[in-house]
Protein backbone atom coordinates (compact mmCIF):
# COMPACT_ATOMS: atom_id res chain seq x y z
CA UNK A 1 0.00 0.00 0.00
CA UNK A 2 3.08 2.22 0.86
CA UNK A 3 4.60 2.31 -2.83
CA UNK A 4 1.13 2.69 -4.22
CA UNK A 5 0.76 5.92 -2.29
CA UNK A 6 4.27 7.07 -3.14
CA UNK A 7 3.35 6.20 -7.06
CA UNK A 8 0.33 8.30 -6.89
CA UNK A 9 2.01 11.00 -4.96
CA UNK A 10 4.91 10.88 -7.76
CA UNK A 11 2.43 10.71 -10.43
CA UNK A 12 0.39 14.01 -9.20
CA UNK A 13 4.08 15.79 -8.92
CA UNK A 14 4.98 15.08 -12.60
CA UNK A 15 1.20 16.08 -13.95
CA UNK A 16 1.16 19.50 -11.47
CA UNK A 17 5.00 20.01 -13.09
CA UNK A 18 3.73 19.07 -16.75
CA UNK A 19 1.07 21.18 -15.80
CA UNK A 20 3.20 24.49 -15.60
CA UNK A 21 5.51 24.11 -18.21
CA UNK A 22 2.19 22.92 -20.50
CA UNK A 23 0.89 26.74 -19.67
CA UNK A 24 4.21 28.88 -20.24
CA UNK A 25 4.69 27.04 -24.00
CA UNK A 26 0.95 28.03 -24.45
CA UNK A 27 1.65 31.63 -23.66
CA UNK A 28 4.86 31.57 -25.44
CA UNK A 29 2.75 30.14 -28.80
CA UNK A 30 0.51 32.93 -28.30
CA UNK A 31 3.31 35.41 -28.66
CA UNK A 32 4.99 34.03 -31.59
CA UNK A 33 1.58 34.93 -33.72
CA UNK A 34 -2.16 35.49 -33.24
CA UNK A 35 -3.53 31.82 -33.13
CA UNK A 36 -7.42 31.43 -34.09
CA UNK A 37 -10.10 32.47 -31.95
CA UNK A 38 -11.44 29.97 -29.44
CA UNK A 39 -13.24 29.45 -26.38
CA UNK A 40 -11.37 30.19 -23.04
CA UNK A 41 -9.70 27.19 -21.78
CA UNK A 42 -9.50 25.61 -18.39
CA UNK A 43 -5.53 25.25 -17.15
CA UNK A 44 -4.29 21.59 -17.33
CA UNK A 45 -7.42 20.34 -18.66
CA UNK A 46 -8.24 23.17 -21.80
CA UNK A 47 -11.37 22.79 -23.83
CA UNK A 48 -11.60 19.31 -22.67
CA UNK A 49 -14.86 19.57 -21.18
CA UNK A 50 -16.33 21.31 -24.49
CA UNK A 51 -16.16 18.19 -26.06
CA UNK A 52 -18.99 16.29 -25.42
CA UNK A 53 -20.56 13.19 -26.11
CA UNK A 54 -20.76 13.89 -29.99
CA UNK A 55 -17.66 16.53 -30.39
CA UNK A 56 -18.36 17.35 -34.25
CA UNK A 57 -21.82 18.81 -33.11
CA UNK A 58 -20.40 20.84 -29.96
CA UNK A 59 -17.48 22.41 -32.22
CA UNK A 60 -20.03 22.99 -34.60
CA UNK A 61 -22.01 25.00 -32.15
CA UNK A 62 -18.66 26.75 -31.02
CA UNK A 63 -17.64 27.42 -34.41
CA UNK A 64 -20.92 29.28 -34.50
CA UNK A 65 -20.06 31.76 -31.81
CA UNK A 66 -15.53 31.66 -32.77
CA UNK A 67 -15.57 31.10 -36.60
CA UNK A 68 -15.04 28.97 -39.70
CA UNK A 69 -11.38 28.69 -38.09
CA UNK A 70 -11.07 27.91 -34.16
CA UNK A 71 -7.84 26.71 -32.02
CA UNK A 72 -9.19 24.25 -29.55
CA UNK A 73 -6.77 22.83 -26.40
CA UNK A 74 -7.69 19.30 -26.04
CA UNK A 75 -5.33 18.80 -22.65
CA UNK A 76 -1.96 19.95 -23.78
CA UNK A 77 -3.05 18.95 -27.98
CA UNK A 78 -3.09 22.20 -29.88
CA UNK A 79 -6.17 21.72 -32.22
CA UNK A 80 -7.25 24.10 -35.24
CA UNK A 81 -11.00 22.84 -36.22
CA UNK A 82 -12.08 24.31 -39.70
CA UNK A 83 -15.72 24.36 -40.18
CA UNK A 84 -16.52 25.98 -43.28
CA UNK A 85 -16.23 25.54 -47.47
CA UNK A 86 -13.72 29.30 -47.61
CA UNK A 87 -11.41 27.78 -44.84
CA UNK A 88 -11.23 24.44 -46.14
CA UNK A 89 -10.51 25.43 -49.50
CA UNK A 90 -8.07 27.48 -48.22
CA UNK A 91 -6.27 25.06 -46.34
CA UNK A 92 -5.97 22.64 -49.22
CA UNK A 93 -5.74 24.65 -52.05
CA UNK A 94 -2.39 26.96 -50.80
CA UNK A 95 -1.78 24.80 -47.67
CA UNK A 96 -1.93 21.36 -48.43
CA UNK A 97 1.67 20.04 -48.17
CA UNK A 98 2.47 21.73 -44.75
CA UNK A 99 -0.75 20.43 -43.89
CA UNK A 100 -0.27 17.13 -45.02
CA UNK A 101 1.23 15.29 -41.63
CA UNK A 102 -0.84 12.92 -39.45
CA UNK A 103 -2.02 13.42 -35.58
CA UNK A 104 -0.89 9.77 -34.71
CA UNK A 105 -3.00 8.62 -31.48
CA UNK A 106 -1.94 6.32 -29.09
CA UNK A 107 -3.80 3.65 -30.42
CA UNK A 108 -2.83 3.68 -33.54
CA UNK A 109 0.77 3.30 -32.89
CA UNK A 110 1.97 0.49 -33.46
CA UNK A 111 5.19 -1.66 -31.73
CA UNK A 112 7.14 -1.00 -35.07
CA UNK A 113 6.33 2.72 -35.60
CA UNK A 114 4.44 3.36 -38.70
CA UNK A 115 5.76 1.17 -41.14
CA UNK A 116 3.35 0.27 -44.04
CA UNK A 117 1.00 2.52 -42.93
CA UNK A 118 -1.08 4.80 -45.75
CA UNK A 119 -3.39 6.09 -42.92
CA UNK A 120 -0.38 7.15 -40.28
CA UNK A 121 2.43 7.57 -42.29
CA UNK A 122 4.16 11.33 -42.18
CA UNK A 123 3.76 12.63 -45.47
CA UNK A 124 7.21 11.99 -47.29
CA UNK A 125 9.28 9.31 -50.18
CA UNK A 126 7.65 6.58 -47.84
CA UNK A 127 3.96 7.66 -47.61
CA UNK A 128 4.33 9.01 -51.51
CA UNK A 129 5.49 4.98 -52.24
CA UNK A 130 2.19 3.24 -50.68
CA UNK A 131 -0.14 5.92 -52.39
CA UNK A 132 1.19 5.22 -55.54
CA UNK A 133 0.94 1.55 -55.00
CA UNK A 134 -2.69 2.41 -53.90
CA UNK A 135 -3.69 4.32 -57.31
CA UNK A 136 -1.57 2.02 -59.64
CA UNK A 137 -2.27 -0.90 -58.73
CA UNK A 138 -4.75 -1.57 -55.61
CA UNK A 139 -7.54 1.37 -56.91
CA UNK A 140 -7.31 1.87 -60.98
CA UNK A 141 -9.75 0.90 -62.73
CA UNK A 142 -8.44 -1.98 -64.79
CA UNK A 143 -8.23 -4.09 -61.63
CA UNK A 144 -11.29 -2.50 -60.10
CA UNK A 145 -13.08 -4.25 -63.25
CA UNK A 146 -11.37 -7.28 -63.54
CA UNK A 147 -12.67 -7.68 -59.77
CA UNK A 148 -16.11 -6.96 -60.58
CA UNK A 149 -17.41 -10.53 -59.81
CA UNK A 150 -16.11 -10.68 -56.83
CA UNK A 151 -18.13 -7.53 -55.94
CA UNK A 152 -20.93 -9.56 -57.28
CA UNK A 153 -20.26 -12.92 -55.17
CA UNK A 154 -20.27 -10.84 -51.92
CA UNK A 155 -23.63 -9.01 -52.35
CA UNK A 156 -25.26 -12.36 -53.51
CA UNK A 157 -24.06 -13.73 -50.37
CA UNK A 158 -25.16 -10.93 -48.15
CA UNK A 159 -28.22 -10.66 -49.67
CA UNK A 160 -29.21 -14.67 -49.17
CA UNK A 161 -28.28 -14.13 -45.80
CA UNK A 162 -30.95 -11.48 -45.29
CA UNK A 163 -33.49 -13.12 -47.07
CA UNK A 164 -32.99 -16.37 -44.53
CA UNK A 165 -32.52 -14.32 -41.36
CA UNK A 166 -35.75 -12.56 -42.43
CA UNK A 167 -37.71 -15.84 -42.33
CA UNK A 168 -39.48 -14.69 -45.55
CA UNK A 169 -40.24 -11.40 -44.48
CA UNK A 170 -41.67 -12.20 -41.02
CA UNK A 171 -38.50 -11.01 -38.49
CA UNK A 172 -36.48 -7.95 -38.25
CA UNK A 173 -32.69 -8.04 -38.42
CA UNK A 174 -29.63 -5.91 -37.74
CA UNK A 175 -29.48 -4.14 -40.99
CA UNK A 176 -25.96 -2.49 -40.61
CA UNK A 177 -24.50 -5.98 -39.58
CA UNK A 178 -25.29 -7.37 -42.65
CA UNK A 179 -23.45 -4.65 -44.64
CA UNK A 180 -20.65 -5.05 -41.90
CA UNK A 181 -20.15 -8.81 -42.99
CA UNK A 182 -20.25 -8.20 -46.63
CA UNK A 183 -18.19 -5.61 -46.52
CA UNK A 184 -15.46 -7.54 -44.40
CA UNK A 185 -15.80 -10.52 -46.68
CA UNK A 186 -15.34 -8.75 -49.95
CA UNK A 187 -11.85 -7.17 -48.58
CA UNK A 188 -11.04 -10.78 -47.53
CA UNK A 189 -11.85 -11.52 -51.19
CA UNK A 190 -9.60 -8.24 -52.24
CA UNK A 191 -6.73 -9.09 -50.43
CA UNK A 192 -6.33 -12.80 -49.66
CA UNK A 193 -8.71 -14.36 -52.60
CA UNK A 194 -10.92 -16.21 -49.77
CA UNK A 195 -14.43 -15.83 -47.46
CA UNK A 196 -12.83 -15.20 -44.78
CA UNK A 197 -16.55 -15.48 -43.12
CA UNK A 198 -16.92 -19.00 -44.59
CA UNK A 199 -18.52 -21.31 -41.46
CA UNK A 200 -15.65 -24.04 -42.28
CA UNK A 201 -12.61 -20.93 -41.85
CA UNK A 202 -11.96 -20.80 -38.14
CA UNK A 203 -9.21 -18.47 -38.85
CA UNK A 204 -11.57 -16.07 -40.62
CA UNK A 205 -13.84 -16.00 -37.97
CA UNK A 206 -10.76 -15.29 -35.72
CA UNK A 207 -9.59 -12.96 -37.73
CA UNK A 208 -12.65 -11.22 -37.90
CA UNK A 209 -13.52 -11.18 -33.91
CA UNK A 210 -9.49 -9.60 -33.71
CA UNK A 211 -10.31 -6.89 -36.07
CA UNK A 212 -13.57 -5.76 -35.07
CA UNK A 213 -11.81 -5.39 -31.42
CA UNK A 214 -9.04 -3.32 -32.85
CA UNK A 215 -11.96 -0.80 -34.40
CA UNK A 216 -13.82 -0.95 -30.98
CA UNK A 217 -10.55 0.17 -29.10
CA UNK A 218 -9.04 2.67 -31.62
CA UNK A 219 -12.59 4.43 -31.41
CA UNK A 220 -12.56 5.14 -27.52
CA UNK A 221 -11.45 8.24 -26.19
CA UNK A 222 -8.13 7.94 -24.75
CA UNK A 223 -7.04 10.24 -21.81
CA UNK A 224 -3.22 9.95 -22.77
CA UNK A 225 -3.98 11.42 -26.09
CA UNK A 226 -4.36 14.65 -24.21
CA UNK A 227 -1.59 14.52 -21.27
CA UNK A 228 1.55 13.15 -22.56
CA UNK A 229 2.55 12.19 -18.99
CA UNK A 230 -0.11 9.39 -18.75
CA UNK A 231 1.37 7.87 -21.94
CA UNK A 232 3.76 5.61 -20.48
CA UNK A 233 1.62 4.37 -18.02
CA UNK A 234 -1.47 3.58 -20.47
CA UNK A 235 -4.42 3.89 -17.71
CA UNK A 236 -7.44 3.23 -20.04
CA UNK A 237 -5.22 0.07 -21.57
CA UNK A 238 -6.43 0.87 -24.60
CA UNK A 239 -2.99 1.01 -26.44
CA UNK A 240 -2.23 -2.15 -24.63
CA UNK A 241 -5.17 -4.15 -25.85
CA UNK A 242 -5.40 -2.68 -29.17
CA UNK A 243 -2.00 -3.09 -29.99
CA UNK A 244 -2.98 -7.05 -28.09
CA UNK A 245 -5.49 -7.73 -30.81
CA UNK A 246 -3.69 -6.02 -33.90
CA UNK A 247 -0.75 -8.97 -32.95
CA UNK A 248 -3.06 -11.46 -32.90
CA UNK A 249 -4.96 -10.59 -36.05
CA UNK A 250 -1.24 -10.17 -37.95
CA UNK A 251 -0.58 -13.80 -36.76
CA UNK A 252 -3.54 -15.32 -38.97
CA UNK A 253 -2.62 -13.05 -41.77
CA UNK A 254 0.94 -14.20 -41.70
CA UNK A 255 -0.51 -17.71 -41.88
CA UNK A 256 -2.38 -16.02 -45.20
CA UNK A 257 1.48 -14.96 -46.38
CA UNK A 258 3.18 -17.66 -45.62
CA UNK A 259 1.07 -20.55 -47.67
CA UNK A 260 1.00 -17.64 -50.44
CA UNK A 261 4.67 -17.60 -50.94
CA UNK A 262 5.15 -21.61 -50.42
CA UNK A 263 2.55 -21.59 -53.02
CA UNK A 264 4.47 -19.44 -55.35
CA UNK A 265 7.61 -21.43 -54.29
CA UNK A 266 6.63 -24.53 -55.51
CA UNK A 267 4.96 -23.10 -58.68
CA UNK A 268 8.48 -21.93 -59.44
CA UNK A 269 8.12 -18.33 -59.03
CA UNK A 270 6.10 -18.13 -62.42
CA UNK A 271 4.75 -14.40 -62.48
CA UNK A 272 3.02 -15.26 -66.09
CA UNK A 273 -0.15 -16.33 -64.12
CA UNK A 274 -2.42 -12.35 -64.00
CA UNK A 275 -2.35 -11.37 -60.36
CA UNK A 276 -5.31 -12.52 -58.70
CA UNK A 277 -5.39 -10.29 -55.34
CA UNK A 278 -3.66 -7.45 -53.41
CA UNK A 279 -1.20 -9.87 -51.61
CA UNK A 280 -0.23 -11.11 -54.85
CA UNK A 281 0.97 -6.98 -55.63
CA UNK A 282 2.13 -6.62 -52.31
CA UNK A 283 4.43 -9.95 -52.68
CA UNK A 284 5.48 -9.24 -56.44
CA UNK A 285 6.19 -5.53 -55.87
CA UNK A 286 9.63 -4.32 -56.12
CA UNK A 287 11.01 -0.87 -55.21
CA UNK A 288 14.08 1.09 -56.01
CA UNK A 289 15.53 1.88 -52.63
CA UNK A 290 15.20 5.72 -53.13
CA UNK A 291 11.13 6.14 -52.09
CA UNK A 292 10.17 2.30 -51.32
CA UNK A 293 12.62 -0.72 -50.33
CA UNK A 294 13.36 -3.43 -52.48
CA UNK A 295 10.68 -5.77 -50.96
CA UNK A 296 8.08 -5.41 -48.68
CA UNK A 297 9.02 -6.80 -45.59
CA UNK A 298 5.96 -9.80 -43.73
CA UNK A 299 5.34 -6.67 -40.91
CA UNK A 300 4.75 -4.38 -43.64
CA UNK A 301 2.43 -7.11 -45.58
CA UNK A 302 0.55 -7.25 -42.00
CA UNK A 303 0.32 -3.48 -42.18
CA UNK A 304 -1.21 -2.41 -45.29
CA UNK A 305 -3.64 -5.65 -45.47
CA UNK A 306 -4.83 -5.32 -41.98
CA UNK A 307 -5.48 -1.52 -42.85
CA UNK A 308 -7.27 -1.81 -45.55
CA UNK A 309 -9.95 -4.23 -43.09
CA UNK A 310 -10.01 -1.43 -40.16
CA UNK A 311 -10.44 1.56 -43.09
CA UNK A 312 -13.12 -0.52 -45.25
CA UNK A 313 -15.37 -2.12 -43.02
CA UNK A 314 -16.60 0.50 -41.11
CA UNK A 315 -16.67 3.48 -43.32
CA UNK A 316 -18.79 1.32 -45.86
CA UNK A 317 -20.74 -0.25 -43.05
CA UNK A 318 -21.66 3.56 -41.80
CA UNK A 319 -22.60 4.87 -44.86
CA UNK A 320 -25.06 1.96 -46.25
CA UNK A 321 -27.11 2.05 -42.62
CA UNK A 322 -27.42 6.06 -42.67
CA UNK A 323 -28.81 5.41 -46.69
CA UNK A 324 -31.65 2.64 -45.43
CA UNK A 325 -32.39 4.70 -42.24
CA UNK A 326 -32.87 7.94 -44.11
CA UNK A 327 -34.74 5.93 -46.80
CA UNK A 328 -37.00 3.80 -44.30
CA UNK A 329 -37.92 7.75 -42.54
CA UNK A 330 -38.71 9.33 -46.00
CA UNK A 331 -40.79 6.70 -47.62
CA UNK A 332 -41.81 9.09 -50.68
CA UNK A 333 -37.91 8.96 -51.37
CA UNK A 334 -37.48 5.37 -50.35
CA UNK A 335 -40.51 4.65 -53.32
CA UNK A 336 -38.45 6.62 -55.95
CA UNK A 337 -35.23 4.48 -55.44
CA UNK A 338 -37.35 1.49 -55.86
CA UNK A 339 -39.52 2.42 -59.05
CA UNK A 340 -35.91 3.75 -60.26
CA UNK A 341 -34.14 0.55 -59.87
CA UNK A 342 -37.10 -1.53 -60.80
CA UNK A 343 -38.02 -0.30 -63.87
CA UNK A 344 -33.83 -0.27 -65.07
CA UNK A 345 -32.99 -3.73 -63.71
CA UNK A 346 -36.78 -5.80 -64.16
CA UNK A 347 -38.09 -7.73 -62.24
CA UNK A 348 -37.57 -10.21 -58.96
CA UNK A 349 -35.67 -12.92 -61.52
CA UNK A 350 -32.83 -9.64 -62.25
CA UNK A 351 -30.48 -8.80 -60.38
CA UNK A 352 -28.83 -5.26 -60.05
CA UNK A 353 -25.36 -5.16 -62.28
CA UNK A 354 -22.86 -2.61 -62.24
CA UNK A 355 -23.36 -1.71 -65.81
CA UNK A 356 -26.49 -0.58 -64.66
CA UNK A 357 -25.83 1.97 -62.50
CA UNK A 358 -24.93 4.62 -64.72
CA UNK A 359 -28.83 4.59 -65.29
CA UNK A 360 -29.52 5.10 -61.95
CA UNK A 361 -28.95 9.02 -60.92
CA UNK A 362 -31.38 9.11 -58.11
CA UNK A 363 -29.74 5.86 -56.49
CA UNK A 364 -26.38 7.53 -56.76
CA UNK A 365 -28.24 10.94 -55.42
CA UNK A 366 -29.31 8.90 -52.09
CA UNK A 367 -25.72 8.40 -51.58
CA UNK A 368 -24.59 11.68 -52.32
CA UNK A 369 -27.24 12.96 -49.99
CA UNK A 370 -26.00 10.22 -47.31
CA UNK A 371 -22.56 11.12 -47.18
CA UNK A 372 -24.00 15.09 -46.97
CA UNK A 373 -25.71 14.23 -43.76
CA UNK A 374 -23.94 11.62 -42.51
CA UNK A 375 -20.21 11.44 -43.39
CA UNK A 376 -18.53 8.70 -41.91
CA UNK A 377 -15.49 10.36 -40.61
CA UNK A 378 -16.74 13.39 -39.59
CA UNK A 379 -13.60 14.89 -39.29
CA UNK A 380 -11.46 12.96 -42.18
CA UNK A 381 -8.53 11.46 -40.46
CA UNK A 382 -6.78 14.07 -38.49
CA UNK A 383 -4.13 16.44 -40.16
CA UNK A 384 -0.94 18.11 -38.28
CA UNK A 385 0.67 20.45 -39.39
CA UNK A 386 4.33 19.60 -40.31
CA UNK A 387 5.72 23.27 -39.76
CA UNK A 388 4.59 26.69 -38.82
CA UNK A 389 2.51 28.25 -41.03
CA UNK A 390 -0.13 31.22 -41.54
CA UNK A 391 -3.14 30.85 -42.44
CA UNK A 392 -6.18 33.29 -43.89
CA UNK A 393 -4.17 35.54 -41.19
CA UNK A 394 -3.73 33.33 -38.29
CA UNK A 395 -0.78 31.60 -36.76
CA UNK A 396 -0.48 27.51 -36.92
CA UNK A 397 2.21 25.96 -34.79
CA UNK A 398 4.22 22.96 -35.51
CA UNK A 399 2.81 19.80 -34.94
CA UNK A 400 -0.84 21.46 -34.68
CA UNK A 401 -3.60 19.35 -34.69
CA UNK A 402 -6.11 20.09 -37.81
CA UNK A 403 -9.58 18.90 -37.88
CA UNK A 404 -11.62 19.73 -41.47
CA UNK A 405 -15.39 19.36 -39.95
CA UNK A 406 -17.23 18.10 -43.08
CA UNK A 407 -20.46 17.21 -40.99
CA UNK A 408 -20.88 20.77 -39.91
CA UNK A 409 -19.38 21.70 -43.58
CA UNK A 410 -22.49 19.40 -45.21
CA UNK A 411 -25.42 21.08 -42.94
CA UNK A 412 -23.82 25.08 -43.09
CA UNK A 413 -27.18 26.88 -44.54
CA UNK A 414 -25.05 29.30 -45.85
CA UNK A 415 -24.31 26.65 -48.64
CA UNK A 416 -27.57 24.27 -48.69
CA UNK A 417 -31.04 25.36 -48.75
CA UNK A 418 -32.78 23.00 -46.08
CA UNK A 419 -29.67 21.52 -44.96
CA UNK A 420 -31.32 19.24 -42.15
CA UNK A 421 -33.34 17.81 -44.55
CA UNK A 422 -32.79 14.65 -46.37
CA UNK A 423 -33.29 15.29 -50.29
CA UNK A 424 -31.42 13.30 -52.73
CA UNK A 425 -32.89 15.40 -55.15
CA UNK A 426 -30.76 18.22 -54.59
CA UNK A 427 -27.87 16.23 -56.15
CA UNK A 428 -30.19 15.67 -59.88
CA UNK A 429 -29.20 19.20 -60.60
CA UNK A 430 -27.17 20.39 -62.90
CA UNK A 431 -23.60 21.08 -62.02
CA UNK A 432 -24.16 20.25 -58.26
CA UNK A 433 -21.06 19.28 -55.76
CA UNK A 434 -19.63 16.13 -56.28
CA UNK A 435 -17.63 14.22 -53.80
CA UNK A 436 -14.24 13.65 -55.78
CA UNK A 437 -12.96 15.79 -53.63
CA UNK A 438 -12.60 19.61 -55.74
CA UNK A 439 -16.25 20.97 -54.22
CA UNK A 440 -15.05 21.93 -50.78
CA UNK A 441 -18.76 21.96 -49.74
CA UNK A 442 -18.92 18.45 -49.60
CA UNK A 443 -15.83 16.34 -48.88
CA UNK A 444 -16.91 12.90 -47.38
CA UNK A 445 -13.75 11.63 -48.74
CA UNK A 446 -11.71 14.37 -48.23
CA UNK A 447 -9.41 16.36 -50.37
CA UNK A 448 -5.54 17.16 -51.21
CA UNK A 449 -2.83 14.68 -51.24
CA UNK A 450 -4.21 13.15 -48.46
CA UNK A 451 -7.69 12.11 -49.99
CA UNK A 452 -8.84 8.35 -49.28
CA UNK A 453 -7.40 6.64 -52.29
CA UNK A 454 -10.11 3.87 -51.81
CA UNK A 455 -12.93 5.94 -53.28
CA UNK A 456 -12.89 4.73 -57.06
CA UNK A 457 -13.58 1.52 -55.03
CA UNK A 458 -16.31 3.07 -52.56
CA UNK A 459 -18.00 4.74 -56.06
CA UNK A 460 -18.66 1.40 -57.30
CA UNK A 461 -19.60 -0.74 -54.06
CA UNK A 462 -21.97 1.74 -51.63
CA UNK A 463 -24.83 2.09 -54.94
CA UNK A 464 -24.13 -2.02 -55.86
CA UNK A 465 -25.06 -2.73 -52.45
CA UNK A 466 -27.88 -0.18 -51.79
CA UNK A 467 -29.13 -0.78 -54.85
CA UNK A 468 -29.28 -4.39 -54.38
CA UNK A 469 -31.34 -4.86 -51.16
CA UNK A 470 -33.84 -2.05 -52.58
CA UNK A 471 -34.31 -3.97 -55.77
CA UNK A 472 -34.44 -7.47 -53.67
CA UNK A 473 -36.71 -6.93 -50.82
CA UNK A 474 -39.41 -4.34 -49.46
CA UNK A 475 -38.58 -2.95 -46.01
CA UNK A 476 -41.02 -2.46 -43.29
CA UNK A 477 -39.50 -0.95 -39.73
CA UNK A 478 -39.79 -4.13 -36.77
CA UNK A 479 -42.21 -3.98 -34.42
CA UNK A 480 -45.06 -1.76 -36.15
CA UNK A 481 -42.55 1.25 -35.47
CA UNK A 482 -43.59 4.20 -37.65
CA UNK A 483 -40.51 6.17 -39.77
CA UNK A 484 -41.44 9.25 -37.48
CA UNK A 485 -39.93 7.12 -34.27
CA UNK A 486 -37.13 6.23 -35.65
CA UNK A 487 -34.23 6.96 -33.38
CA UNK A 488 -31.68 9.07 -35.33
CA UNK A 489 -28.96 9.21 -33.00
CA UNK A 490 -25.36 9.70 -33.37
CA UNK A 491 -22.38 7.36 -32.07
CA UNK A 492 -18.84 8.33 -32.30
CA UNK A 493 -16.40 5.60 -32.83
CA UNK A 494 -13.63 5.05 -35.90
CA UNK A 495 -16.75 5.56 -37.61
CA UNK A 496 -20.13 7.96 -37.29
CA UNK A 497 -22.81 5.14 -36.59
CA UNK A 498 -26.31 5.18 -35.06
CA UNK A 499 -27.03 4.97 -32.01
CA UNK A 500 -29.48 2.26 -32.12
CA UNK A 501 -28.87 -0.17 -34.86
CA UNK A 502 -31.44 -0.42 -37.81
CA UNK A 503 -33.91 -2.92 -37.03
CA UNK A 504 -35.72 -3.86 -40.42
CA UNK A 505 -37.77 -6.82 -42.30
CA UNK A 506 -36.60 -7.52 -45.57
CA UNK A 507 -39.69 -8.82 -47.68
CA UNK A 508 -38.50 -10.96 -50.61
CA UNK A 509 -40.11 -8.27 -53.75
CA UNK A 510 -41.67 -10.80 -56.08
CA UNK A 511 -42.74 -8.12 -58.66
Amino acid sequence: MDYEIFGFVLLFLAWVAWAIVNERSHRRLEEVGQLPPGPRRWPVVGNIFQLGWTPHVSFTDLASKHGPIMTLWLGSMSTVVISSDEATREMFKNHDVVLAGRKIYEAMKGDFGNEGSLITAQYGPHWRMLRRLCTTEFFVTSRLDALRGVRTKCIDHMLRYMGEAGNSGTAAIDVGRFFFLMSFNLIGNLMFSKDLLDPRSERGAKFFYHAGKVMEFAGKPNVADFFPVLRWFDPQGIRRMTQFHVNKAFDIAGDYLKERMESMNAAGGNDDEKKKDYMDVLLQYRGDLVEGPARFSSRTINVILFEMFTAGTDTTTSTLEWAMTELLRNPTSLQKAQTELRSVVGGAEKKLEEYHLEKLPYLKAVIKETLRLHPPLPFLVPHMAMDSCNMLGYYIPKETQILVNVWAIGRDPKTWKDPLKFKPERFLKPNMADFRGHHFEFIPFGSGRRMCPALPLASRLLPLALGSVLHSFDWVLGHGMEPSQMDMTERMGITLRKATPLKAIPVPYKG
